[in-house]
């Protein structure tokens, strides 16, 4: 007898442990009759499948999976609508929201952190809702280039304040803090960790702060090398005087530029002469960079066949990035492996990208971007 009872004892005390190393996610899914809800793991490596049920009429439904060891980011997935949420421990998150509308109108309970990646996503949906209608507006040309390259800036930096404010250096230890840092517009990160040094510094708080409570967790080490690989790109290199090669002065209205483009070619700008030209700094791993190119693909296509070329001018640090993004693009895409310090750039006196120079066909410099009031019309002057 005493031995039957120990054994249940230790059955209970197992089940007990075990059930105390799980998390659980649990909640009702309002409209899936037939539907398969899905649960999975949003690793550093990429998506992973945990778990999948059928809804049934009332919708509910429960997971059970293994804790992580330090705090993680899990979704819930009906067909192609997403929930993102973050787990910390043991915690039991409570997560109901109606098929339609399944990513936006949920709500959430029994994770602050899961309370705050929905308020991110709902700022990062309206972002992208109107940075497309400022697009569509540009398109239909309703406004001008200068002032959607204005709008544009100020929808980032709003954004982006807001979101260091109340996410990042509010709490920077806490996974909301490393969601905001990885956010999207475009499928381009909305801060740079690699070209922009404001933007280092958040995912340098980060970066320490779960360091400090995480130092051998995955995501520690990761965002810890991103942080020095910025922080390397964009250390200001030791002052040197300038010197300017024969060949750069030798043209009498620009400042000569030879650069090679993606398959190793050097394109010298000044071989455009005879052409209108439209010099363009820029980063392309900037989330600015997409909205700034449909406008520049958008006066390509008109004038093109009348003499217009562009002359675009990549600062990106990585060059593996830089290839892949102007791989599709119709135009002179170069790249200045100096990045943000580059002399090209410092000549020119680029302040911030993108920016925008137009050149005559005389090879003569005719306007920078601040200047410009209205960009086609200063083109279609030149042609």
């Amino acid at each position: 007898m005493k031995k039957i009872c120990f054994v249940a004892f230790t059955a209970l005390v197992l089940s007990a442990c075990s059930s105390e190393s799980k998390f659980k996610v649990e909640g009702e899914v309002s409209g899936a009759d037939g539907k398969m809800l899905y649960l999975e793991a949003a690793a550093l490596a990429g998506i992973v499948p945990l778990d999948s049920v059928k809804l049934k009429g009332d919708g509910s439904f429960g997971f059970k999976q293994a804790r992580p060891e330090s705090p993680e980011f899990y979704r819930l997935r009906v067909d192609d609508k997403v929930i993102n949420f973050s787990v910390d421990s043991t915690e039991t998150v409570q997560i109901n929201a109606p098929y339609i509308d399944f990513a936006t109108a949920y709500t959430v309970e029994g994770s602050a952190n899961s309370t705050k990646i929905k308020e991110l996503t709902l700022k990062q949906i309206k972002l992208q809702s109107e940075v497309n209608a400022l697009i569509r507006t540009m398109q239909a040309y309703q406004i001008g280039a200068d002032v959607f390259e204005d709008s544009l800036a100020a929808l980032m930096k709003n954004y982006k304040d807001d979101v260091k404010i109340k996410y990042i250096y509010s709490a920077p230890n806490t996974a909301a803090a490393y969601f905001a840092l990885f956010q999207k517009l475009n499928n381009y990160l909305i801060f740079d960790p690699l070209n922009n040094k404001e933007d280092i510094k958040c995912f340098a708080a980060v970066a320490t702060s779960l360091n400090n409570y995480y130092p051998h967790a995955d995501r520690s080490k990761n965002l810890y090398n991103i942080v020095i690989k910025g922080m390397k790109n964009t250390r200001t290199p030791q002052q040197k005087v300038m010197e300017l090669p024969e060949e750069v002065v030798s043209e009498t209205g620009i400042l000569e530029i030879s650069l090679r483009d993606m398959k190793g070619n050097v394109r010298k700008l000044s071989e455009l002469k005879g052409k209108v030209v439209l010099l363009d700094f820029t980063i392309y791993q900037s989330a600015a960079s997409t909205p700034h190119n449909f406008l520049l693909n958008d006066l390509y296509t008109k004038y093109k066949d009348r003499g217009l070329e562009i002359y675009q001018v990549s600062l990106d640090a990585d060059e593996h990035f830089w290839k892949t993004t102007v791989d599709n693009l119709p135009w002179v895409c170069v790249r200045d492996a100096n990045g943000i310090y580059s002399n090209i750039a410092a000549m020119y006196n680029v302040q911030s990208v993108p920016e925008i120079f137009l050149i005559n066909r005389n090879s003569e410099l005719s306007a920078r971007g601040g200047t410009i009031k209205d960009l086609e019309a200063a083109v279609k002057a030149l042609l």
